[in-house]
């Protein structure tokens, strides 16, 4: 049985990038954490197994975030691990690049299903499980003003996860729960520097003010702070945390 003092948190997409990073520093900030992954099990495995070396208390859970029945599950899995979770971090997200002209629909619904369903799903089991004094947070990002070509289906997503965010936390008025997102600007993970060049990286390390790419742990930072006990009077915001990128 979970131990009632124990704080915990669930962190979609924690196998790796910004999810990872985030799991590690909310076990620094001493909650236990379930580290969700879609696929391969190794790396949560991986993720998991440092964690406990530095002396945090985590599980790895698997779960399609775009399925209704596994993202039920996933909370099923964490309540019966470390019980309600006082933290539900929602990074899980796809970032394919095409043209609106090419009109690829079977992309556009997988990035719908994944980014914009699955934080739907994921903000359903967060708002009927966490408990008073919790914390729902999702991620955005930042390119949402930017408006680059080939971002189309992905900004398209994640401005309906913004929406989300401020609906849901009118809906859960009285309960004294945040919602908030978080919306990085480019940061150096594999989702960002994929299919990129090194030109096109340099290019976006000239766009923010402070002249580079942002470290995944200048976003854990921000989870931290809201996740945290200095956090509780901000309800209702997108943070973007970009270095001025927008």
């Amino acid at each position: 049985m979970p131990s009632t003092s124990t704080r915990s948190a669930i962190v979609t997409g924690a196998s790796g990038g910004l999810g990872s990073t985030t799991a590690k520093r909310l076990v620094k900030d001493g909650f236990a954490v379930v580290v969700h992954y879609a696929g391969k099990p190794a790396p949560a495995q991986a993720v998991v197994t440092e964690l406990k070396s530095a002396g945090g208390q985590a599980i790895a859970a698997q779960a399609d975030v775009a399925n209704a029945a596994d993202v039920k599950r996933l909370f099923k899995e964490s309540i019966d691990a470390f019980g309600p979770p006082d933290v539900v971090v929602h990074c899980a997200g796809i970032m394919p690049l095409l043209p609106i002209s090419g009109g690829d629909v079977e992309t556009f619904d997988k990035v719908i299903a994944t980014n914009l369903r699955g934080t739907f799903l994921v903000l359903a089991q967060a708002a009927q499980h966490v408990p008073e004094g919790g914390r729902i947070i999702a991620f955005s990002s930042s390119v949402i003003a930017k408006s680059f070509p080939t971002y189309g289906p992905y900004i398209a997503s994640k401005a309906g996860v913004e929406g989300l965010v401020h609906v849901l936390a009118n809906e859960l008025r009285g309960r004294n729960i945040t919602v908030n997102a978080v919306a990085p600007g480019p940061v150096g993970t594999d989702l960002f520097l994929k299919g990129k060049s090194e030109e096109q990286i340099n290019e976006f390390k000239k766009i923010p003010p402070l002249e580079r790419l942002g470290l995944p742990e200048d976003i854990a930072n921000v989870v931290s702070f809201l996740a945290g006990p200095n956090g509780g009077w901000v309800n209702s915001q997108v943070l973007r945390a970009n270095g001025g990128f927008a």
